[in-house]
């Protein structure tokens, strides 16, 4: 009963972090990283016992990212908030060689050295994900259609494994995300407005 009534709490705590982290990645605030690490650990906890394996590795690898994020966003080109880049078209490709690389090995490990029940789709949200937030990391704008889709398959995913707080946290990440497009785009757009040679050019990313 007091494990049952700790894996809600955490559930609901790692929903409270997540969602202000999604909010303040469309505010382009750069305290979403520190609260985005808090996240990674909680979840780190949730997803281990539900046998989301890839998922739970994913908060550890989340916790590097966060780093170079946080490094972007302060130190970087990244750290001017009115600058927002388009994903140049030499990046498309590998990113997504990298990202269906990666879901085919992890689909692999999870089937081969684990019980996982949900290993392709664990991997391919894995997979996904990382690729959502290195491009959130040099605020290219395209990241957040990646992240929707993903959130729309962790919606899924969640239902399947029982972690229906998480599933819900997942529909709010989905609203979340399209308010950051729009958020990011209306931004933008009035840079291009007034800069001549606008942030949003891919050499510079």
């Amino acid at each position: 009963m007091i494990e049952w009534i700790l894996a809600e709490w955490m559930q609901i705590l790692g929903f409270a972090t997540g969602a202000a982290c999604v909010l303040l990645s469309a505010l382009r605030n750069v305290w979403t990283y520190p609260l985005g690490i808090a996240n990674n650990l909680v979840f780190l906890a949730v997803f281990l016992p539900a046998g989301l394996y890839a998922s739970a590795a994913l908060q550890v690898v989340y916790l590097a990212l966060g780093i170079h994020g946080w490094f972007r966003w302060t130190r970087r080109v990244e750290h001017d908030r009115h600058y927002i880049a388009r994903t140049p078209r030499r990046a498309i490709v590998w990113l997504v060689v990298a990202g269906v690389a990666l879901a085919a090995v992890l689909t692999w490990v999870l089937s081969t050295f684990t019980d996982s029940q949900v290993a392709l789709a664990d991997a391919a949200t894995t997979s996904a994900s990382l690729v959502a937030q290195y491009m959130l990391n040099r605020k290219w704008l395209e990241n957040w259609f990646v992240w929707i889709g993903v959130d729309i398959a962790f919606v899924a995913l969640s239902i399947v494994t029982g972690l229906w707080i998480v599933a819900a946290l997942y529909v709010l990440f989905v609203a979340l995300c399209i308010f950051g497009w729009r958020s990011w785009r209306r931004v933008q757009g009035e840079t291009a407005a007034t800069d001549p040679e606008p942030h949003a050019v891919a050499a510079r990313a």
